[in-house]
């Protein structure tokens, strides 16, 4: 029995198909070329103008001010507890869970935890009012809410990894 090298039925299968290609072109098969009626959507759209948005309006901006305010307070209150959190968390890492030791860890836990809810309601207050304005398309001053929206939200991301690291310390 003699052996037809692999190559060899390949080269025949690739030539039956390329001729298949070719035969198809001339005997009536659909072109593939553009047709008169496409080229009428080859139009661009209109120009849409649309205004940059203005200042911040004068009644929100007190708003603005307050969560601000209330933000910048609870930082400095988290800053505070931060300290007295970490050295009870600290005290308790070898403490069995539900121990004493353990349960002051806790609870300065949630004492840290409490100082962040002025800047969790002010967050929620400031994304409830950029959606709000965002829907009515109302744009004056949403830069300057968004800028504060994104400092506000940074400030709670880092409290988070805070708590969180705390906790991940304290045994499960």
């Amino acid at each position: 029995m003699t052996r037809i090298p692999l190559s060899r039925p390949l080269a025949i299968a690739a030539a039956l198909s390329l001729s298949a290609c070719a035969a198809a072109g001339g005997d009536g098969a659909p072109s593939l070329a553009k047709r008169p009626v496409e080229g009428r959507f080859d139009v661009a759209p209109p120009v849409v103008a649309v205004d940059p948005p203005g200042p911040l309006p004068a009644d929100l901006a007190g708003r603005l001010a307050r969560w601000d305010a209330d933000a910048v307070a609870a930082q400095r209150a988290f800053a505070a507890e931060r300290g007295t959190a970490a050295t009870l968390v600290s005290a308790a890492s070898g403490a069995a869970v539900a121990s004493e030791r353990w349960v002051v860890a806790q609870q300065a836990i949630s004492r840290l935890q409490a100082t962040r809810a002025p800047l969790t309601a002010a967050l929620a207050d400031i994304d409830r009012l950029y959606l709000d304005r965002s829907v009515a398309e109302d744009i004056d001053g949403l830069p300057d809410i968004y800028a504060l929206r994104d400092r506000l939200a940074d400030m709670a991301a880092t409290q988070d990894a805070v708590v969180e690291a705390l906790e991940r310390q304290l045994p499960q």
